[in-house]
């Protein structure tokens, strides 16, 4: 017998499985080899020894997993490893969803926190994470009856599709009003299932999944699991506010999300019969810390006063470029951040508009070198006590903009050049879910609170109150009158 026809002893490695190694940002895939023995007789000895060596360096430095075939291994920052099943691998490899590794998560906030270039792409992998890790402990529970797992094999990919609607800079042009913009990105998801790959990619789910997957993006759904995907104590909460904290380099983001993940359960509403999501008593401390970390993330990052003005400048050039024509609201749907930027700039240099000028020589230069418009005004809730912002004020109307021109002729600026900020995020603070208390009853934690609780939603409230600040930005730095303002933009509450 020749050396090279010896049977391979039981302790080496005999290649048989198939590898895959992805990173964030890059992905590369070690696929199954020709097998020893294939071709002339010790053809490969010596590769097969190398690669052996180079497969024990990488599983030693956890750079390689050993998997089921057609499963991926992801590695995170913030969850370590995240494993793809074959249909999740397959989705994630569709066209329009690597379009999300080119939509940053905090949209213009990397202005501020550097390190917040983390994408949606990172993001929806980490909620898929959350929530397969969330129906596993949910099965653990048990003593849950076989009809409400209805639709469970659809979360994890709603999950995990659940932003694939995402306009350029993220939620920045959904505050912008509704003729300029052809949805919010849950409606324009849809568009992106027309997309014949990710159609294939879904085939292995069944007939029907494509649309139960969509209602439950949209908030549609009836199926009892839908909480996890859309509700007040869904992943997608859990998962941003660690990925976001992370990445801008804050401690304001902590949440108990092991605690959260344990203390959810699959509760009847005694109201509906229907079972949905809910907590048990013994974690809302837990939910507690989840309230305080996003008002804190609220008010030191997605609502810091620079966040803001880059994104009141950002709405202002997008704005500008649909009502005088440059492009179209449809148009929006499919851009990712830099294509968005380039094609209205590219349009503005060949029209020979005021506006079209302005977009070239001052806006959009003004938004790529931060040099951003300045902070003239800025009223806290405490100043406004006894005044009520008009509720023009929130969004981008045309009584809002006349407004913003009239101050802007008053302080010499050109029109357009002076913008109005309140932020609107009523949503993110509202608290509506079951509780299971230790007693073993089951209420609902709504508007009204619940006896020998935290005042959850009234708490809620305040805090949104006190994250929310008007704001008066000038393209160039102005003294602005305060009275002027509250004359314009309040009235007497």
């Amino acid at each position: 017998m020749t050396p090279c026809a010896r049977p391979v002893p039981r302790r080496c490695w005999r290649p048989t499985a198939s590898f895959s190694f992805l990173r964030l940002g890059s992905a590369t895939r070690i696929r199954s080899c020709s097998k020893r023995g294939e071709g002339e007789p010790g053809a490969g000895h010596g590769r097969w020894r190398a690669f052996g060596r180079v497969r024990g360096h990488l599983l030693a430095n956890g750079q390689l997993r050993v998997t089921d075939r057609g499963f991926r291994t992801v590695r995170d920052p913030l969850w370590n490893t995240i494993r793809l099943d074959p249909t999740a691998a397959r989705i994630v490899d569709t066209t329009v969803f690597q379009r999300l590794r080119y939509i940053r998560q905090l949209g213009l906030t990397h202005l501020v926190y550097p390190g917040a270039t983390h994408t949606r792409f990172d993001h929806v992998l980490g909620v898929y994470h959350l929530t397969t890790t969330a129906l596993r402990l949910l099965h653990e529970r048990g003593a849950i009856p076989p009809e409400v797992w209805e639709g469970e094999e659809l979360i994890p990919f709603a999950a995990l599709l659940h932003d694939i609607g995402h306009y350029a800079f993220s939620h920045a042009l959904e505050e912008l009003e509704p003729e300029r913009i052809p949805a919010d990105h849950e409606a324009v998801a849809e568009r992106f299932f027309h997309s014949p790959d990710l159609r294939e990619a879904l085939v292995p789910l069944g007939p029907g999944a494509e649309d139960r997957i969509r209602a439950l993006i949209k908030g549609e759904s009836d199926l009892p699991l839908r909480g996890l995907v859309s509700g007040s104590l869904d992943l997608d909460k859990m998962e941003y506010l660690k990925r976001d904290a992370y990445f801008c380099g804050v401690p304001y983001g902590e949440v108990d999300v092991d605690r959260l993940l344990q203390g959810l359960v699959l509760l009847p509403c005694s109201g509906t019969g229907k079972w949905e999501i809910g907590v048990h008593e013994k974690a809302t401390a837990a939910l507690e810390s989840l309230l305080f970390a996003k008002y804190q993330m609220f008010r030191n990052v997605y609502w810091h006063h620079a966040v803001r003005s880059a994104t009141v400048l950002y709405k202002r050039i997008v704005d500008e470029a649909v009502v005088t024509g440059l492009i179209d609201p449809e148009e929006l749907v499919g851009p990712t951040d830099e294509q968005l930027l380039y094609e209205i700039h590219r349009r503005a240099r060949e029209d020979d508009g005021e506006v079209a000028e302005r977009l070239v020589t001052r806006w959009i230069p003004a938004l790529r070198h931060r040099r951003l418009p300045k902070r003239a005004v800025e009223l806290t809730a405490a100043d406004l006590r006894g005044r009520r912002v008009e509720d023009w004020a929130v969004g981008d109307s045309l009584r809002k903009r006349a407004v913003e021109d009239e101050l802007a002729m008053e302080l010499g600026l050109q029109s357009g050049e002076v913008m109005i900020d309140f932020p609107h995020k009523r949503a993110m603070f509202q608290l509506n879910l079951l509780i299971e208390r230790r007693s073993g009853a089951v209420e609902r934690l709504g508007p009204d609170g619940l006896p020998g609780l935290l005042d959850l939603p009234r708490v809620a409230e305040e805090l949104y109150r006190a994250a929310r600040v008007l704001r008066v930005f000038t393209f160039e730095r102005r003294d602005v009158p305060l009275e002027s303002v509250l004359e314009k933009v309040t009235q007497p509450a």
